[in-house]
């Protein structure tokens, strides 16, 4: 039975977006990249962040060298359904219509930002099946 993904806390999900904007990095590089500098105690923090993240399958270690590197396994669309998958569960009963009218309706969509979403809808609506879409009309 497949495990099921662990959400990230505020603090794994800062050292994430270093890996997703920079690629696989040491640890000290991640601190300074956090921080600014790399003092004992930050240090120790961001190892401790990896060392979660790794255990939740976020982050893969390479440890071919004497210098571990770190490397993000979980793309961030990955996390970002994961989350708005959490929220319709939690406040929507499941549904995402709620949550994706809400976020079309508090921010003004860019004629690109459009385009896209009637690309993806038109995109999914031909993957169904020939019987849904009859059921539907």
């Amino acid at each position: 039975m497949a495990r099921a993904p662990q959400d990230v806390t505020d603090a794994e999900l800062d050292v994430l977006q270093v890996l997703w904007k920079h690629g696989p990095l040491a640890i000290r590089r991640i601190t300074e990249l956090l921080y600014g500098e790399c003092k004992t105690s930050q240090y120790a923090t961001v190892q401790k962040l990896l060392e979660r993240l790794e255990a939740k399958e976020c982050v893969a270690r390479d440890r071919s060298s004497n210098v571990h590197v770190f490397s993000a396994q979980v793309d961030r669309e990955e996390l970002v359904g994961r989350r708005l998958q959490a929220v319709a569960e939690e406040l929507c009963e499941g549904s995402l219509t709620p949550l994706l009218t809400n976020l079309v309706q508090m921010q003004k969509l860019s004629a690109k930002d459009r385009q896209m979403l009637r690309e993806l809808i038109d995109e999914h609506d031909a993957a169904k099946p020939k019987k849904d879409r009859r059921e539907r009309k």
